[in-house]
């Protein structure tokens, strides 16, 4: 019979048999360095290894002084199971030493091998007493003499198993070691640094903007207002973009969805979807917008609280009533009930998760995105508005439909971070030409002289970082001169008079750039200025300007490069940045927009869609007002600046209505320019004044 069948067929036996024995006396090896035996008990459900086995026969061998003499008859039956174990390890001892000494070199270290010593000679001295012990079965009483020693055997043995274990783990480490020597793998032990960090990294601690008010007023004044209203609190989902707020309505399906389309490149690919009530709900919007009535927009809401545009609508029209309260409340109420739609699979931190900005279910959560990063750089929390004008970098990082990178330099520089902004641009200036755009031509060398202002660089590094910012201060003065005078108007700083009196710098340069560079020059002075009206920074400034004017002097080969390189580049400019100055609401940079991008409707749930946009529902159309509606009231909505009479009689009649249709508009086009020529030509006659009439008379 094998020891596999032994072992299964008196396992209850044995277990029956142990419940009489006393605590073992410590943890005894074999003699041959099979490792120590720590259980005292073995289940019967599990099959044992064949070592282990051994490891059983060789501890009831040992304590066969403890027991009584009830237990006599089972002493035949554990000879034969040493004498089977014997064979069996004399059959196979190859391959047992072999795995033993694996087993030893991955949890021991070399400085074990005198413990190892000291025990085998232990275990010798012990076999020789039970020797002796069989061979006088008399003395097979408990001695209670032993048992002190035993004990201290036992206290021994957990403090070597402390050690061991101790020595264990330094040699793992040591293996783990010479493992990556040689093929160069390196396990990652500690967590990810800002250098480490992928620069669209989104941390979800910092999309909460109370955790950078608590680091400037203390918990307890930003979190006061909320502990009062706790008890009453409406329970509503738990999300990241925004806190929901207590008297918010209860959230409930919205009709949006969203779904996963594909997944190539390591990046998901999502889109929202928009239920067939939810369309309903967004032709009847539509029809509230060309109402021009806000009251409408309320209507709709009420019905559907949810609505994500008519949040966004509303939130303008709140904004341009100075409401700022009221308008932020609704941006959070559109983010949360986009994040409540969110796919499970799709990620706000990871940076691999896109959205087509070119789908129109997908705008309105830009849009939203982009004015929650507004709003929180106005509250003061740039520090937050970073992170989310991360997020929506990375959404859709291809096309950049918002233009992120013309705001990012600014939240960067007000949330201090410098790293980052430094780091950016070394990483993405060779296949973005970062250095074209004002903004990051003059914020770099402004993050690089903050940088080194910083306490904990040593005098190498302070002068290393100095500079670097002198060498990029002066090569954006070179490359883009038209920045200093309105940055210096700007700020309310009077120019020398060899600034004033040089040509490089003066109004000529103003009316010769393109109208593309003179849009980005506007939006960097107008939202910028503020970040170099300190007088250290003019100072700085200030040096570097005639430092620059020398080497115009001088005729530096860099300054007629950089005037050629003006004229070529800067010619069209993409639709995207329009989009973003639009959404920018800086006034200087609004002034210089072109006439083609003025004079078409700018709505702002949906400001310059782009040209090749997926559209995968269409409003139905709807019969045409214009020939059939009051030709007064035709009049008066010509008087808008987005009217536009074709789109207003788009449906034309086929056949020979055709052309009643066209005499029709040119009849109205005829009476609208007469009535506009009367109304012009109208004067008001002054009321006639009395001849003799005092000065404090009243008209009649």
């Amino acid at each position: 019979m094998s020891i596999w069948t032994q072992r299964t067929m008196d396992a209850a036996e044995v277990n029956a048999v142990t419940l009489k024995l006393p605590s073992p006396s410590g943890p005894i090896a074999h003699g041959r360095g099979l490792g120590r035996r720590r259980n005292n008990s073995t289940s019967a459900t599990s099959q044992p290894s064949p070592q282990n086995f051994m490891l059983w026969a060789c501890w009831t061998r040992t304590q066969r002084q403890g027991w009584t003499a009830s237990f006599t008859g089972h002493q035949q039956w554990l000879s034969e199971i040493d004498i089977e174990n014997d064979e069996a390890f004399e059959e196979h001892p190859t391959e047992e030493s072999s795995s033993v000494n694996l087993l030893l070199k991955d949890s021991l270290t070399e400085g074990d091998d005198h413990n190892e010593a000291t025990q085998n000679a232990e275990n010798e001295e012990l076999e020789k007493k039970n020797s002796e012990l069989e061979n006088n079965p008399d003395s097979l009483q408990t001695n209670s003499i032993d048992k002190p020693r035993r004990k201290k055997k036992k206290k021994k043995s957990r403090n070597n198993a402390s050690d061991t274990q101790g020595r264990a783990t330094d040699d793992i480490d040591s293996i783990l070691q010479e493992i990556q020597e040689p093929n160069g793998f390196h396990f990652q032990t500690r967590s990810l640094n800002a250098d480490t960090k992928p620069l669209l990294y989104v941390e979800h601690r910092n999309l909460n903007p109370e955790t950078e008010l608590k680091r400037y007023f203390g918990a307890r004044a930003v979190l006061g207002e909320q502990r009062l209203r706790q008890r009453h609190r409406t329970l509503h989902r738990s999300t990241w973009l925004t806190t929901p707020k207590h008297d918010w309505p209860r959230y409930t399906k919205t009709g949006i969805s969203m779904q996963l389309l594909e997944t190539k490149g390591g990046t998901q690919h999502f889109t929202f979807e928009h239920s067939r009530d939810y369309q309903q709900a967004q032709f009847k919007f539509l029809d509230a917008v060309n109402s021009m009535d806000p009251n409408n927009i309320l209507a709709l809401l009420h019905v559907n609280p949810h609505h994500i545009d008519s949040l966004l609508q509303l939130s303008d029209i709140c904004q341009m009533q100075e409401d700022q309260e009221m308008a932020r409340d609704l941006i959070e109420k559109a983010l949360y009930c986009f994040e409540s739609a969110f796919h499970p699979a799709f990620s706000l931190t990871s940076g691999n998760s896109r959205l087509d900005y070119r789908r129109a279910e997908n705008r309105s959560f830009f849009l939203a995105l982009y004015k929650h990063m507004i709003f929180l750089e106005k509250r003061g929390c740039p520090r937050t508005a970073l992170e989310f004008c991360k997020l929506i970098r990375s959404l859709d990082p291809d096309r950049d439909p918002l233009c992120a990178l013309l705001m990012i330099d600014l939240l960067a520089l007000r949330a201090r971070e410098y790293g980052f902004l430094i780091r950016l641009f070394e990483e993405w200036e060779f296949h973005l030409n970062l250095s074209q755009l004002p903004n990051f031509a003059f914020s770099v060398p402004l993050a690089y002289y903050y940088h080194s202002q910083r306490e904990n660089l040593s005098e190498n590094e302070r002068t290393q970082k100095l500079e670097q910012a002198k060498h990029l201060i002066q090569k954006a003065l070179i490359v883009f001169p038209s920045v200093l005078m309105p940055l210096l108007d700007k700020c309310g700083v009077q120019a020398d008079q060899a600034v004033l009196s040089h040509n490089f710098f003066g109004f000529e340069v103003q009316t010769r750039q393109p109208s593309a560079l003179k849009q980005l020059v506007a939006l960097f002075v107008g939202r910028n200025w503020m970040l170099w009206k300190d007088a250290g920074i003019m100072t700085w400034l200030e040096e570097n300007v005639k430092e620059v004017l020398r080497r115009v002097d001088a005729k530096d080969p860099l300054v007629q490069e950089s005037e050629t390189k003006r004229r070529i580049r800067y010619q069209n400019v993409p639709r995207n940045i329009y989009r973003h100055i639009i959404l920018s609401e800086i006034k200087e940079a609004i002034a210089t927009l072109p006439p083609e991008v003025t004079a078409q409707p700018v709505m702002g749930y949906d400001p310059l869609p782009p040209l090749d946009g997926i559209i995968t529902y269409t409003r139905p159309e709807r019969e045409n007002q214009a020939a059939d509606g009051n030709t007064l009231s035709l009049f008066f909505r010509s008087l808008l600046p987005n009217f536009n009479l074709q789109e207003e009689g788009r449906q034309q009649v086929e056949g020979e209505g055709a052309e009643v249709q066209h005499e029709l508009n040119q009849g109205v086009n005829r009476l609208m320019a007469a009535m506009r020529d009367m109304l012009a030509n109208i004067r008001f006659q002054e009321p006639p004044q009395e001849e003799h009439q005092d000065g404090d008379g009243e008209w009649d």
